[in-house]
């Protein structure tokens, strides 16, 4: 039988908030690649259930927010929607996850940076580049490459992933990995030596691997796993929460 978790409203939700910032002892949740606006319908929800079930305090998106597939590298689909219907329902999902967490934290993974790159590649200086806080109307959000709590290094994972991506990492840097990118991968792995104990986390992600912007992964076998993670106390233990599907 599927489990079922009572839903929080959303006053119930700041309360717990609220208390939770009382509290010194960090709780991240990672929310991991969305890829917005093809991220499955639950999955806001499921990122809410576990910031409440977890005692979270801080919140990092691990990048790839947006797809931008209109945009895209990849081939992009001839039907699918142009790039101001994109951003334009785009920017509506993710006022919903604004609205539910007001302030986090954002890596920048390398479909939010597509536009960015492609206008360097047109050389179009930056300066012409609106922020993505502005152009996403997300003010509280703070967007960075990668960003360092608790010894923990939380980066979106290009240049190496796979089963042994982020552990590798974080054999390298001897510090706490937590990477996205990698839609397939879902895990915590551990590395301990004689002076030094390090972990590795890929959280999973958020896609809906139906939509036609990730029609590139159609004939991988492997799937995407719905998921995000969670590192509690100051960095010292990461967790996996699978989604119900």
């Amino acid at each position: 039988m599927k489990k079922v978790r009572p839903r929080i409203t959303e006053a119930e939700f700041r309360l717990i908030e609220s208390y939770r910032n009382l509290d010194k002892t960090r709780n991240v949740l990672v929310i991991g690649d969305l890829h917005e606006p093809f991220c499955r319908k639950d999955y806001l929800e499921h990122c809410i259930q576990v910031y409440s079930e977890f005692d979270c305090n801080h919140v990092i998106f691990i990048g790839d927010i947006i797809d931008n597939h209109y945009a895209s590298y990849h081939e992009t689909d001839p039907d699918g929607m142009g790039g101001g219907d994109e951003l334009d329902l785009t920017i509506k999902k993710i006022a919903k996850w604004y609205d539910m967490f007001p302030k986090a934290d954002v890596v920048l993974g390398n479909h939010d940076r597509v536009v960015m790159r492609k206008a360097f590649s047109g050389g179009i200086s930056k300066r012409w580049i609106r922020d993505f806080g502005d152009v996403l109307e997300t003010p509280g959000w703070n967007f960075e490459l990668d960003f360092e709590y608790d010894n923990v290094v939380y980066t979106h994972g290009e240049g190496g992933g796979g089963i042994n991506g982020a552990l590798q990492k974080a054999l390298n840097k001897r510090k706490s990995i937590v990477q996205g990118h990698w839609h397939t991968e879902c895990h915590v792995r551990w590395n301990v030596s004689d002076i030094d104990r390090v972990f590795a986390l890929q959280p999973g992600c958020g896609v809906d691997d139906r939509a036609y912007a990730l029609a590139y992964a159609k004939n991988v076998t492997k799937k995407s796993i719905i998921s995000c993670g969670v590192v509690k106390y100051n960095g010292t233990l990461p967790i996996i929460i699978p989604m119900d599907l």
